[in-house]
């Protein structure tokens, strides 16, 4: 059998590699900062918000600008030629120019407007917070779980190691099948300890996949871009959140929004026009209906004089108004106080987290300090001899047993640190101090 070489399989395999490695998806260190930024630059609820904004602006440029004169052009010449007398005069082109000139509710109108376009403003403001705060929780959370899991590698290498042990010590009839089960177990725990950090990192990095709209897993966290978070507490003078300053301005908003409705019922309004018609007889007989020619320029002019009287939908309208004002005022009272039931909950949570974590930390310098002893006994012995009451010698599995020990101490320390500086940030949040927390990293 003749096989035949083709000469364009090794640029196909070439090409396909190059593609393969185009696709997959890099791991890079990507500071805080990045995250943070790319998080708010691809949010939907920012860029909700952003619409908002650009939308209560145009809505106040609106309400604003009817007492500006707008100015219509019309041009029309007609299909046929007209016969008898069409009840108006037929027109070239004409120009109208119209404008509101003095109106009370109006001015309610415009602070109104003014309110919901600084409501949608502190909207945008406290969306972006809350997208900080989220990328960061997320951004820390990912970094000490990677710490974590580096930790419980170690620890399922010692596992593997104190299996050995307890293998060769069973086998050997030094140590019953009891401890070899016992350091079995122990590995299997270590792994599915080991197994649930893998699948809590993986949701961290779609979460922050999500959060930023970079490829999944790209992300490696890098630690030293995280600063350190402020030590806040109660006592700190507290600023008013975005969000509910947002929901006093749209409370603000409705209240003017309802005046100007209910004086609608009761104030004149004054408003001004002015029109010019350029009138023609070409293709029309209209001069045979008038004592005189139809004159070519026209021109008119007045003031508009609109007095309510007698208008039940607007006074309903009014009621149902100020019905939306009390609802929005009432919701922006609960907020405050929801979020002063936030501030208590955290502070005291905060506290708690904050004494684990000392506890914690203590703990895992407990272990460190075994571990060391425990290597020490076994490289130089127990010094006590080996008559009657002494010591006994530490053994492999000793070793073993305290390396796990030191490393889920490790864990457990890195995880009251990011439970506490998850508390940190959130009482940040709360009592309005974000911002801060922001501008600590943009100085990086």
């Amino acid at each position: 059998m003749i096989t035949r070489h083709n000469p364009a399989l090794p640029f196909t395999l070439i090409a396909g590699l190059i593609a393969l490695v185009a696709t997959a998806p890099t791991r890079a260190q990507v500071s805080l900062r990045t995250v943070v930024e790319l998080a708010q630059r691809n949010s939907t609820s920012v860029r909700i918000a952003a619409a908002d904004v650009a939308k209560s602006q145009a809505g106040f440029e609106q309400s604003r600008d009817v007492f500006i004169p707008s100015l219509n052009f019309n041009t029309g010449v007609p299909a046929f030629p007209e016969v008898g007398f069409t009840g108006q005069p037929p027109s070239i082109w004409n120009a109208t120019i119209e404008s509101l000139v003095f109106s009370i509710p109006q001015k309610h109108y415009i602070d109104a407007a003014r309110s919901g376009w600084k409501a949608a403003s502190a909207r945008l403001k406290d969306a972006r917070e809350q997208v900080a705060l989220d990328a960061s929780n997320a951004y820390i959370e990912l970094d000490a779980v990677g710490r974590e899991l580096e930790a419980a590698q170690a620890q399922e290498t010692s596992a593997a190691r104190l299996v050995a042990i307890e293998q060769q010590r069973a086998e050997a009839g030094v140590d019953p099948l009891h401890a070899l089960l016992e350091a079995k177990l122990t590995a299997a725990n270590l792994k599915l300890n080991r197994v649930h950090l893998e699948a809590r990192a993986g949701t961290l990095a779609k979460q922050l996949a999500t959060l930023t709209g970079l490829p999944v897993g790209s992300i490696t966290p890098d630690h030293a871009s995280i600063p350190e978070i402020p030590q806040i507490g109660a006592d700190v003078k507290e600023i008013t959140l975005s969000g509910i300053d947002a929901a006093r301005l749209a409370a603000r908003a409705k209240q003017q929004q309802a005046k100007g409705d209910q004086e609608t019922n009761y104030i004149p309004v004054l408003g001004f026009f002015a029109q010019y018609n350029r009138n023609t007889t070409i293709l029309n007989n209209v001069n045979h209906y008038f004592a005189n020619d139809l004159p070519a320029n026209n021109f008119a002019s007045g003031f508009n004089v609109q007095v309510p009287l007698l208008d039940m939908v607007h006074r309903a309208h009014g009621r149902e108004s100020a019905a939306d004002a009390l609802r929005a005022t009432v919701e922006a009272e609960q907020a405050d106080h929801q979020n002063e039931i936030q501030i208590a909950d955290l502070t005291g949570t905060l506290r708690e987290l904050d004494a684990q974590s000392e506890v914690a930390g203590l703990k895992q310098q407990i272990a460190s300090d075994e571990l060391k002893t425990v290597e020490t006994q076994l490289e130089t012995g127990n010094g006590a001899g080996a008559g009657p009451g002494a010591p006994a010698q530490m053994s492999p599995t000793q070793e073993q047993l305290a390396r796990i020990d030191e490393r889920q101490k490790y864990e457990d320390a890195q995880e009251a640190e990011l439970n506490l500086a998850k508390a940190r940030l959130g009482l940040l949040r709360a009592l309005g101090h974000m911002q801060d927390w922001l501008n600590e990293l943009h100085a990086r």
